[in-house]
């Protein structure tokens, strides 16, 4: 029987002088963008709220329905039948596909879902697209993220009776500032400025320090230091953060992070149920999706569940599926969560025996293999003061009142949060070489140099190329921008001293800038370069083909080597 429809209305009708007083008042909302569902919170002056629409649902789910009455990409909140909802007419996970190449491999694994995902493998951005009364109507995912955060923003504002404008988003941690530029776009899109974009345990690790602070003034003999381990795995992504709680400061040691997450562990296991699943029509893989999707959930409760299902057209998957089965076919996004976890306490130099806490959130944290699995390399077992599907939202609540600057006078929000950098930033060099400027997990904000110089005898011109990632090959990272530096005087190779600069500030603001000295001279001897960036607008992909074109066969002759010594 298909649920009635939900639509979602602004009650918040505010006149200009209306807006201007509480100006000066303004609340800031907080949201996670999950994979496969969102919740928004807020802090209203002595905790954190949940928001709920009409339904008084917190956990909101991620789906944008597209009506042929409507113009292309609206949002109409229809919670019609799932098997309805997965027919081609709603368009999901685009927390999966925001910011990506439509050579990338997660779009490329996008084939199971429910509607088009349209790519050319020329490194443009993917375009998407819903079946409406048999017509594919095509959008962007970014364009489909706007909608749904507009339609967040308008159920904020009927709860909250007032406008609301600023907002703190939690991310993966593997999100390149390319996605985190998409997602800031769609926020604008939707009318929300975005004041924080927040990594998702650096979120989590939020709540648990002010659950530390509330049970250190409640006397219940909890020592002050803490350090907690914090992995989160949804749909789409998995993090893992070592963070260090003292008081109410919370120290990010190191993040680690990838783009595994429950959508892979469904997909594997549709391919070992039904080989052939890539050759369904959209109704009747939609359908699939559910009925395995029902099957993992259940599996978390139960050691072997019977799916049976009608896929249309003479086709039927009935089969019974044990515990075992799923682990074993999905061992290797098993095997890499531990890798995650084990990085992400060597980079933070946390051993086992240091850990007070494990927090383990996320929409795949019931699932008992990953539980075990943390439980036996930790050594301990899983801290269970905090609801896992709603931790991180509540940590951007939290995080949006210490940045709108409340009044605070019982301390409830007296907490400081350290970041580090997700992923590593530097330049090429060395022909084909990536050198990182800035390592991944260095602290917020932070000002590096490093000095490098020409590559051959009278080079006077140097392109800086920058890039974001940690492979060791320029062309597999995210290329973030360039810029030539012209005039540099002719000079013997590795003569002339090249300092290049990056600076990120507390918001998470990249500026790179650069500067050409020749020994026993103190002034540069061009003007100093400085960007902001990225300056590119796609990934990495579509813009190597633009520096390839901007520069050709005259690429090799302006890069640039690193000198033996840094700043």
């Amino acid at each position: 029987m298909a649920e009635p429809e939900h639509t979602v209305e602004s009650k918040c009708e505010t006149t200009e002088e209306e807006k201007s007083s509480s100006a000066s008042s303004e609340v800031v909302i907080g949201i996670d963008i999950g994979t496969s569902q969102c919740s928004v919170a807020v802090w209203n002056g002595s905790e954190v709220e949940l928001l709920t629409n009409t339904r008084n649902q917190p956990l909101i789910r991620f789906d944008v329905p597209v009506d042929n009455d409507i113009p292309l990409g609206e949002v109409n909140y229809h919670l019609s039948h799932k098997h309805e909802r997965l027919s081609g007419a709603s368009i999901l996970n685009m927390k999966r596909l925001i910011g990506r190449v439509d050579t990338d491999r997660v779009v490329h694994a996008s084939n199971n879902f429910p509607f088009l995902v349209q790519t050319l493998d020329m490194g443009a951005r993917p375009f998407i697209a819903a079946l409406v009364n048999n017509v594919w109507k095509s959008t962007t995912p970014e364009e489909v993220l706007a909608l749904y955060l507009a339609e967040l923003r308008i159920m904020a504002e009927s709860k909250l009776k007032r406008p609301i404008k600023d907002v703190v988003l939690c991310i993966p941690v593997s999100f390149s500032r390319i996605q985190l530029t998409r997602i800031e776009r769609a926020c604008s899109i939707a009318g929300l400025h975005v004041l924080r974009l927040m990594p998702e345990p650096a979120a989590v690790a939020l709540q648990y320090a002010q659950q530390q602070q509330h049970m250190l003034r409640d006397n219940t003999g909890r020592v002050s230091k803490r350090i907690a381990l914090v992995f989160n795995m949804g749909a789409g992504y998995c993090d893992v953060a070592v963070a260090d709680i003292d008081g109410g400061v919370t120290e990010i040691k190191a993040f680690s992070g990838s783009e595994i997450g429950g959508e892979d562990l469904l997909e594997n296991m549709m391919r070992h149920l039904l080989p052939s699943f890539d050759k369904l029509d959209i109704k009747s893989m939609g359908l699939l999706r559910v009925a395995i999707q029902e099957a993992i959930h259940e599996l978390s409760r139960e050691e072997s569940i019977q799916i049976d299902v009608d896929l249309g057209n003479g086709s039927r998957l009935c089969k019974e599926v044990k515990r075992e089965e799923f682990e074993e076919v999905n061992k290797f996004i098993f095997c890499e969560s531990e890798i995650l976890i084990v990085e992400c306490m060597h980079s933070a130099n946390v051993n086992v025996e240091d850990l007070t806490d494990v927090i383990v959130v996320g929409g795949c944290s019931c699932i008992p293999k990953i539980r075990n699995l943390i439980e036996n390399l930790c050594e301990r077992e899983i801290y269970k003061g905090m609801n896992p599907l709603t931790a991180a939202v509540y940590g951007t609540a939290l995080e949006g009142a210490l940045t709108s600057g409340i009044d605070d006078p019982l301390g409830d929000v007296d907490l400081l949060t350290s970041q580090v950098t997700t992923l590593g930033i530097g330049i090429r060099a060395n022909r084909f070489e990536f050198v990182p400027v800035i390592p991944r997990n260095t602290t917020m904000p932070v000002h590096k140099e490093m000095i490098f110089t020409t590559f051959k005898d009278n080079q006077t011109e140097a392109l800086i190329v920058v890039y974001e990632g940690e492979p060791e090959l320029e062309d597999e990272n995210h290329l973030l921008g360039y810029f030539k530096i012209t005039g540099i005087p002719p000079a013997l190779e590795g003569v002339p001293e090249i300092n290049v600069g990056m600076d990120i500030n507390a918001s998470n603001e990249l500026s790179v800038l650069a500067r050409v000295i020749i020994p026993g001279s103190r002034q540069p001897v061009v003007p100093v370069m400085e960007l902001k960036m990225p300056t590119v607008d796609d990934g990495h992909s579509c813009c190597n083909e633009v520096l390839d074109r901007a520069y050709g066969p005259t690429l090799d002759s302006m890069i640039v080597r690193r000198k033996n010594h840094s700043i």
